[in-house]
């Protein structure tokens, strides 16, 4: 099969502006592409496709793809390069059709521009089918052409990189427990020598002293897990490294303060903080990035039963403050309260942590961006950045003294696991609960709980858990090394 572009025109007379590698493909088939086109009236709206066969041999099927305008590029309104939207959008149409006629490779039209193109198709393809006795056939995209090869692979990688999240998020609690989180992620680190890869077992965890971690992962027959890893980019292996932090809750029943059962199933995807930035350190290893990165991710279940929290019961972080649990689905700020203490060991250049931690989060942003909260504005810049090229977006919350005395206003101990409006604000109380384990000058948390999932606002990505935003840490580490290395 064959995807090729088509811009919208911008006369009126419906002519059909494709792109070169779409030109190309029509002297070949001496015109009959453009004929066709122009057969089958109006020109291709952005997003939709048109089908052909048999125009020519190497391709029986060739599937043209509508990419909006042609110069579209940076919209300050939508904070994304809408070029790079519109062709993995595109890109993404073209290749399901392609797969829907089971043919098993497709050659991919660059657009423009290689690597959006590539996510578009690598995004565009993958969905968890591993338990179903029935797959959908099994489509490898190609590059066509050889003009735009590196930038090509580089949009595998980053694409790869979303779509291991993906899978992590997807799979269910029974077959993703902490330890085989884990151990999946240390056989995907394997083959770099520069990627060490510590498991750490529950005596390490206690003798850490993360009592609010080990507060959670005691309600759960599953033992915690604290996965620790080191990549090495650096030239310099002795630089200050990037600390990512993700929440890793690899099923939430909410604890004693029990979630509703309905839709519940879908809290195996609590890990996704974890998933993400530790998929984003596998591609950062992948694209060989010159710099420093340690990932820590606390894994554990949050179960109701006999040894569980109990709404009241007060706990102890690594740092020594103590922490009143009024709800015990409030615990992933537990397990991050303890890693970002430990994160600050590191001399970090930065500290990163992203989390599905509050329900807030969606409410407030939905599906459309990630929530950060920071205290550096050079971290947001380069995040926010990142994300306007990746196309998965950020955007900044308030940090407020607001919100941090609604957490230190606590009748039992040092701080309260939930604010004490209770629902007002309650992406922000979180934010300001975790600044209270924060001392490093850049800090940013990342809220991702509105993005944990697509149902259809992103249209390169199928149902199901989206994987986000791991391509935008990824875009930021990235960024990152240039600006320490400038």
């Amino acid at each position: 099969g064959l995807v090729l572009g088509a811009y919208s025109g911008e006369k009126d007379d419906g002519a059909a502006q494709l792109t070169s590698a779409g030109d190309a493909f029509d002297r070949l088939v001496s015109g009959k592409l453009r004929a066709l086109l122009s057969l089958c009236g109006p020109p291709l709206k952005k997003g939709k496709t048109r089908i052909f066969h048999g125009l020519h041999q190497d391709f029986p099927s060739v599937a043209v793809v509508g990419l909006g305008k042609k110069n579209a590029g940076i919209n300050e309104q939508e904070n994304w390069n809408e070029g790079k939207e519109n062709i993995r959008t595109a890109v993404a149409v073209g290749c399901r059709q392609i797969q829907d006629l089971e043919i098993p490779c497709v050659e991919v039209d660059p657009c423009g521009d290689a690597q959006a193109a590539a996510e578009g198709a690598v995004l565009g393809l993958h969905e968890y089918n591993e338990l179903k006795q029935k797959k959908k056939p099994v489509v490898t995209p190609q590059l066509h052409g050889s003009a735009e090869s590196g930038a090509w692979q580089k949009g595998v990688i980053y694409a790869e990189g979303q779509n291991l999240a993906r899978y992590l998020m997807e799979a269910p609690a029974n077959y993703i427990t902490p330890i085989k989180f884990a151990e999946h992620i240390e056989q995907k680190l394997r083959s770099f020598s520069n990627v060490k890869v510590h498991i750490r077992q529950e005596s390490w965890i206690t003798t850490q002293e993360m009592g609010a971690f080990l507060s959670v992962a005691k309600g759960s027959a599953e033992p915690p897990i604290f996965l620790e890893i080191h990549y090495l980019g650096s030239p310099n292996t002795n630089d200050s490294p990037l600390v990512f932090v993700g929440k890793g809750v690899t099923f939430d029943s909410g604890g004693i303060s029990l979630k509703p059962s309905s839709g519940m199933d879908a809290m195996r995807a609590d890990m996704g903080g974890a998933a993400t930035v530790c998929s984003a350190i596998v591609t950062a290893a992948a694209l060989n990035l010159p710099l420093n990165i340690i990932g820590l991710a606390p894994l554990c279940e949050n179960m109701p039963s006999g040894k569980a929290n109990k709404p009241g019961d007060v706990v102890r972080a690594k740092n020594g403050k103590t922490i009143q649990v009024d709800n015990t689905d409030a615990e992933g700020r537990l397990l991050l309260a303890d890693a970002l203490c430990y994160a600050h060991s590191f001399n970090a250049k930065a500290i990163v942590n992203a989390a599905t931690l509050t329900g807030a989060m969606d409410v407030a942003l939905g599906s459309a961006a990630t929530g950060v909260f920071t205290n550096s504005s050079w971290l947001w810049t380069h995040l926010y950045e990142a994300s306007i090229l990746t196309g998965d977006r950020v955007w900044r919350m308030p940090l407020f003294e607001h919100y941090t005395k609604q957490v230190t206003d606590c009748p039992l101990a040092d701080v309260s696991n939930i604010g004490k409006y209770s629902r007002a604000g309650g992406a922000c109380t979180a934010a300001a609960f975790l600044k209270e384990f924060v001392t490093a000058s850049h800090w940013a948390h990342l809220d991702i709980a509105g993005v944990m999932s697509n149902k259809d606002e992103v249209p390169y990505l199928r149902k199901g858990m989206a994987g986000r935003p791991t391509r935008t840490l990824v875009e930021f580490a990235a960024r990152l090394s240039q600006d320490i290395h400038n």
